[in-house]
């Protein structure tokens, strides 16, 4: 495992007064060899300590990131991007990670938001802040129709059965503090897992706030991210398991 120089700061992250690699970005990755690349290099050259969790790729991941300072995780079979984010956060905690930031494999967020979504959490008004499509103009004309129409409906199921009543849903990009991170068990390993974490902040009160982000939806993510009937799939699932 390889660390970065603790005296490298990014320009917006030392308005805040912590060292980036203080910061354990957490990316779970399955198959995703032709980006993960070009995902995690501009993580590195910020000088975040990055957990790459390879939930047991079929294909080239690993290679793509020879030669780059992160912390890389083996799942040896394949268990869902729930479990995969467990992993990178139980080895954050382990680690002594001040804070925690969980980053799609697939491009879709951007690193220079990391500070804004960090701020909240780093300035003590909140454990976790989650990533919302849904608080600017701009951020809701860039969500496809179709996809914003089935996390309307995410919103209100989330709502009905975890209590919080949030403007986004199924949305990865996230930060939290120590307590938060080392407090959060995953038991749904695949997708659904994005709702359990709703139940989670309510049951260890853990304190909340939604920052506003942007998607980046390429036309690879969209090839390779969860398709609008797999969210509707995921909303059935959460029904009948009726999360607590």
């Amino acid at each position: 495992m390889v660390f970065f120089n603790k005296n490298k700061y990014f320009a917006q992250v030392n308005l805040f007064k912590y060292p980036p690699s203080s910061v354990f970005v957490i990316v779970p990755s399955f198959n995703e060899g032709k980006v993960i690349r070009n995902t995690v290099s501009p993580l590195v050259e910020q000088g975040y300590s990055v957990v790459v969790v390879d939930d047991c790729s079929t294909d080239d991941t690993k290679k793509a990131l020879h030669g780059l300072p992160i912390h890389y995780l083996h799942h040896v079979m394949n268990l869902g991007q729930g479990a995969a984010l467990q992993t990178g956060l139980e080895y954050a905690c382990q680690s002594g990670a001040e804070y925690a930031v969980t980053f799609d494999a697939d491009g879709q967020h951007n690193v220079l938001e990391i500070p804004a979504l960090l701020e909240p959490v780093v300035e003590g008004r909140a454990d976790i802040s989650m990533g919302t499509r849904f608080k600017r103009r701009e951020d809701i004309a860039q969500v496809p129709p179709f996809r914003k129409l089935i996390l309307k409906g995410a919103i209100l199921v989330n709502g009905l059965l975890t209590g919080l009543w949030l403007t986004d849903a199924h949305n990865g990009f996230r930060a939290m503090n120590r307590k938060a991170m080392c407090s959060i068990h995953l038991r749904e390993n695949r997708m659904a897992h994005a709702s359990e974490i709703l139940s989670q902040i309510k049951n260890n009160k853990l304190r909340y706030e939604e920052v506003p982000v942007k998607i980046i939806y390429s036309e690879y993510s969209q090839m390779k991210g969860q398709s609008s009937m797999n969210s509707i799939n995921i909303l059935i699932d959460l029904l009948l398991k009726k999360i607590t």
